[in-house]
């Protein structure tokens, strides 16, 4: 069995220069900042990396980059290797496991959509095969890819099919489902919650690992969090939890993923702008973001204690 991937992870933006091309020498900017901030690994080329908008090459290059400059640090890298073409997602996790990555992962298909957790496990056969070395996590984000089966069922029947699973990034609202997720097989999987602004909640109900775009820059917080849990302040724990709401809110306000990418360039790690079809700050509305952030003295907030 895999080692438990547990704490903090980062889902990681991808870095682009002004013109949308890959800019692979912040990527060693990105993992100082990681290990500096305490986070346990970086998850990349998901979501927050804007997977669909990189070709294979491009994701691939991202990869090489990522694990050779983690090499002789704490921190992990897990690669997302998921696509709605099965054969890209196989290349893809060749080159995860050429590359030594810690793990990898996988959404499911979101086009062509599997119906059932049978057909799904299908799909992902060959793809958990072609890095067999590695343990694999799958991917539900039913936000995202519009694929809602159960994930009790999932577990129940995956590890037959697929013999590294290792566990669940599990960016899911359900926390009915999380319990029983938790209790299926305690101590035998990871389940990776994936919902920074209810990272508590998760922690109550018995989570020990999480995958997130604000722990890139706001790992602070949630420290406190879990640090202000493990002592039983639960009202610093909830105080510092809502800070975490009013930071996304905020962010939102501008659209989340170009905002989340400028507060990461205030902090030194300039990740650049988003890939069309994604919105772009303009630079009234970047200035605008700098001062929300002041005035709301979220930028406090955002820093290590």
């Amino acid at each position: 069995m895999a080692a438990r991937l547990t704490g903090l992870v980062a889902a990681t933006h991808t870095p682009f220069h002004d013109d949308g091309s890959l800019n692979l020498d912040v990527i060693e900017l990105q993992a100082e900042g990681l290990v500096k901030a305490k986070v346990a690994a970086a998850f990349i080329t998901g979501t927050t990396g804007e997977c669909s908008s990189l070709t294979v090459e491009e994701r691939i290059a991202v990869t090489r980059r990522w694990t050779e400059v983690v090499k002789g640090s704490p921190l992990k890298v897990i690669v997302h290797v998921g696509s709605n073409c099965q054969a890209d997602s196989v290349a893809l996790a060749k080159a995860a496991a050429e590359c030594h990555a810690a793990g990898f992962s996988a959404f499911s298909p979101s086009y062509f959509k599997p119906a059932n957790v049978p057909e799904l496990l299908r799909f992902l056969e060959p793809i958990t095969a072609a890095a067999a070395g590695l343990p694999f996590y799958f991917y539900d984000i039913p936000s995202m890819t519009a694929v809602s089966l159960s994930m009790v069922t999932f577990l129940e029947q995956a590890p037959a099919k697929l013999p590294n699973l290792a566990g669940i990034k599990y960016t899911n609202a359900d926390l009915i489902q999380l319990q029983e997720l938790l209790r299926l097989d305690p101590g035998h999987f990871d389940i990776l919650f994936g919902s920074d602004e209810a990272l508590l909640a998760a922690w109550t109900l018995g989570v020990k690992g999480a995958v997130g775009s604000t722990y890139n820059f706001a790992a602070a917080i949630y420290h406190r969090v879990l640090a202000a849990f493990d002592r039983g302040d639960w009202e610093t724990a909830r105080q510092q939890q809502a800070e975490s709401v009013r930071l996304v809110r905020l962010l939102c306000q501008y659209t989340y993923m170009p905002a989340s990418r400028h507060v990461l360039t205030l902090q030194g790690i300039p990740v650049g702008p988003t890939r069309s079809p994604l919105k772009q700050l303009s630079a009234e509305e970047q200035t605008s973001l700098e001062r929300d952030l002041h005035a709301s003295g979220l930028w406090q907030v955002l820093q290590a204690d």
